[in-house]
């Protein structure tokens, strides 16, 4: 026979009447366990120290920091340096940290449990304008069952990070300073080798050299002048030979008589007026100390003599020439002609040569001009040579000083730098467990267990149990009830019972005393605080 029955309040306060035993003992059992969780789980203190990252004391703009990272990227390096096995080994013998378990723990095994006891934690603030945030400063937390030791742990790893950040900064400052330094000696090296090359290539090439074609050039041009001068001076000085030769058979017609087939100048007098006029319109032109000039000058005087040499019966006739008799003056005058002579040819020879000289100048310059442009080419490239390897010794020059200046600033303190903001302090009461939450936690979960069980209980018990619930099972209602009759024997029972509710009453009434004057607040403070309240 099926059959629905809905419980009654009157069912639910039975059912509470009927299994407040189990009730009274599940609550209170769950209720002593997590108290006693609650007061048995070890305490944990933590101290925290605070370090703030201080910016650079100098302007940026003035001097560039070396350091280029991030805050938070050279902290996470400085925290992977401070906690490494030596490091943290050496606390731990120091302050004999989990000496509890150190018997039973391997050196790896305590290194992780001290790495999870320290945590490091990043304070940033808003850069504003889109630029995102930054680590201004980083708090080294420590954790352990004893305040003291939370304490001085923390001291000591806070020491640690700023002995480390200010080593770390320094040495990296250094070592870069040496690494620019022998960078810049070995290009300094590349540099001087290339100059050797190039003071080579232009002293191999001296007269090629592009920076002379102007001056190889105006050369040139001087030098074909002086060739010109030279060229009419040597026809010039051919002339005078010619007039000298003239003049030498003049004199020796004043020694001897002429052979009948001895050369003859046809019209001196003609020759010596057209002279004088060649040297009245060269003077026009050039000046007195011109080749040209003196060339005209040397003819003239040369007929002039021939002309005053001969004897002054021949004056007017110079179609016969009549031997005479010897005179010394006029040996002597032949004597000077060809001396004269002598010299006019020695200096044609000088002009011819020097004409040699000059030609084979103005073919060497020639020459050099011509090969400018492959000099020019070749210097070039040696020159890209020299200014790509000055170019690197003047920037790695420029971050060598910017290095060293980096050293002066981390060993004057003026760099970025960690500041110790806030120092550990001694922790003054625990930061787990939270107690308090835990016995409320047991509260509830005694409630829920106790309902639990007495819900339990009720879904496996299939007694009939009232009035209506037998109605609805039997489909009629019955003409009378009887009540339950208890005997003697449960009477005492129940007394019994009673008697031990009582007592667990008791027992929880002063676990609850208990657990407010340690954990929330002394007893006689809590009543002095009641009794303010009530007057």
């Amino acid at each position: 026979m099926t059959h629905d029955y809905e419980l009654t309040f009157n069912d639910y306060l039975a059912i509470l009447k009927r299994r407040k035993i189990h009730i009274i003992v599940t609550f209170l059992a769950v209720l002593i366990v997590s108290t006693a969780v609650a007061l048995l789980i070890p305490p944990v203190y933590q101290s925290v120290g605070t370090i703030l990252v201080e910016s650079q004391q100098i302007s940026t703009e003035m001097v560039k920091s070396g350091d280029t990272t991030f805050a938070d990227e050279r902290i996470e390096v400085i925290k992977q340096r401070v906690m490494t096995r030596s490091n943290l080994l050496g606390i731990i013998e120091k302050y004999h940290l989990f000496s509890d378990d150190k018997a039973s723990l391997q050196p790896s095994e305590l290194i992780d449990l001290m790495r999870k006891s320290i945590s490091v934690e990043m304070l940033s603030a808003d850069q504003g304008k889109g630029r995102g945030t930054a680590t201004i400063a980083f708090r080294v937390i420590f954790e352990s069952r004893y305040p003291d030791i939370a304490h001085k742990v923390a001291n000591d790893i806070v020491t640690l990070f700023l002995a480390e950040n200010a080593k770390s900064r320094t040495e990296r400052a250094t070592e870069t300073n040496e690494f620019l330094t022998e960078e810049a000696d070995r290009l300094k090296l590349a540099l001087e080798d290339v100059e050797n090359r190039v003071a080579t290539y232009k002293q191999q090439y001296s007269g090629a050299l592009p920076e002379h074609m102007d001056m190889h050039m105006s050369m040139i041009q001087r030098t074909e002048g002086d060739l010109k001068d030279i060229e009419r001076e040597s026809k010039s000085t051919q002339e005078e030979l010619r007039y000298l030769e003239i003049e030498l058979e003049a004199a020796k017609a004043g020694v001897g008589a002429r052979s009948a087939n001895q050369p003859q100048v046809a019209n001196p007098e003609a020759e010596l007026v057209k002279l004088k006029n060649d040297l009245l319109n060269a003077s026009a032109i050039y000046k007195e100390n011109h080749p040209t000039i003196k060339s005209l000058k040397r003819k003239i005087k040369l007929l002039e003599n021939a002309e005053s040499a001969k004897p002054a019966d021949q004056k007017g006739d110079t179609s016969n020439l009549i031997s005479s008799s010897t005179d010394p003056e006029a040996a002597l005058r032949v004597e000077k002609v060809k001396a004269q002579i002598e010299s006019s040819k020695i200096r044609l020879q000088s002009l011819t040569q020097q004409q040699a000289s000059l030609r084979s100048k103005i073919g060497q310059l020639e020459s050099q001009v011509t090969m400018s442009p492959q000099v020019e080419r070749g210097l070039m490239a040696l020159q890209r040579d020299y200014e790509t390897a000055k170019s690197k010794y003047d920037e790695i020059r420029s971050k060598q000083n910017n290095a060293k200046i980096n050293v002066n600033l981390e060993e004057e303190n003026k760099a970025e730098r960690f500041t110790l903001l806030e120092p550990p302090q001694m922790p003054d009461k625990p930061i787990r467990p939270d107690r308090k939450k835990i016995f409320v936690m047991g509260l509830f979960l005694a409630i829920g267990a106790a309902v639990a069980l007495v819900m339990l209980m009720e879904s496996l018990d299939k007694r009939v149990r009232g009035l209506e619930f037998l109605t609805s099972v039997v489909g009629v209602r019955p003409i009378g009830v009887i009540p339950y009759i208890n005997t003697q024997a449960e009477l005492s029972q129940n007394r019994g019972r009673y008697k031990y509710i009582i007592i667990i009453f008791i027992v929880f009434l002063i676990i609850s005393l208990s657990l407010v004057h340690f954990m929330w607040m002394p007893l006689d403070m809590l009543f002095y605080k009641l009794m303010a309240k009530f007057e």
